[in-house]
């Protein structure tokens, strides 16, 4: 078995470790959206959003899009896509409703 790198898993996780940041993959996830579309769906200030989009695209969980003068975000499915199923098969398989399932906006 593979060692895993802490000061890696670290920052991979701790990107996706916040609310805002998980909204935001959700709706990017649909489709790409420029920050004041996020900003409307979300319903937080453009600064909020602008501060969380920074990790997910350090992180290149999240890609920016140069159309003209507008700045598309794009999800990145080749790595979240698998994530998110691992994800989803581990909380059925192994939390047998144990994991927390918080959700707040």
């Amino acid at each position: 078995m593979k060692q895993f790198d802490t000061k890696l898993c670290y920052g991979f996780f701790s990107a996706l470790a916040n609310p805002t940041r998980l909204y935001i993959l959700e709706q990017l996830y649909q489709g790409p959206m420029t920050v004041k579309q996020l900003v409307e769906k979300l319903g937080q200030e453009q600064s909020m959003i602008s501060h969380n989009l920074r990790p997910l695209t350090r992180c290149n969980l999240v890609r920016r899009i140069r159309e003209g003068r507008t700045i598309l975000y794009q999800v990145n499915k080749e790595t979240l896509g698998p994530l998110l199923e691992t994800v989803e098969r581990h909380y059925k398989e192994f939390c047998g409703g144990e994991c927390p399932r918080r959700a707040g906006r």
